[in-house]
Formats: structure tokens, C-alpha cells, sequence
């Protein structure tokens, strides 16, 4: 398994209970993809450097995990079909 870092942007209105739910949900994708979360951390509400899907605000969330590099493409695939995550960054990282 590789190491890979993502960052993404949740809608700025999710707050509490509903942002912890969707930081589950992600986590839960990279499980499905037998995958392993090393690390997640909230970095809060910032402000977009343009507008998307009509957003000038989201919530970054930067979280470290390792995944085949196979099941990468299944990940990004279901980050782009949910609707709470506007945008999504995933980098591998070296060792």
C-alpha cells in the first residue's frame, strides 16, 4: 500500500454533528477501498480563492491515509458524487 494525502472542501454550511458525519463517510469510502486512515484533521472554514458550485466558503479538511494505488480512482470517483464535498485533492506522498 501507498501513502497519499487529500485534502477537500465540505459546503460551508455543515456544522457539528452533520460535518463529523460527513468526515465518517469519508473515512468510511477509503475502508471500503480497503484502505487505512492515518489522520484527520479539520482545518476549518476558509475563504475560497474563487466561487464554487456558487460557494465563496468551505470547510478544508486535510486527511492522511494508505491505499492501493488501484483503489484511487474508485475513491475519487465516489468523492465526485457526493454533494457535501465541493472539491477534493488527492496527492500521493513519497516515502
Amino acid at each position: 500500500m501507498r501513502s497519499y494525502e487529500m485534502i477537500f472542501i465540505v459546503r460551508p454550511d455543515l456544522e457539528g454533528d452533520e460535518l463529523d458525519d460527513v468526515l465518517d463517510e469519508v473515512q468510511d469510502l477509503i475502508k471500503r477501498n480497503d484502505g487505512e486512515v492515518t489522520k484527520v484533521e479539520p482545518w476549518g472554514l476558509r475563504k475560497l480563492a474563487y466561487p464554487i458550485k456558487k460557494h465563496h466558503e468551505g470547510r478544508y479538511v486535510l486527511t492522511d491515509f494508505e491505499l492501493e494505488p488501484s483503489n484511487v480512482s474508485a475513491l475519487e470517483r465516489a468523492l465526485k458524487l457526493k454533494e457535501t464535498v465541493i472539491r477534493h485533492l488527492v496527492v500521493r506522498l513519497d516515502a
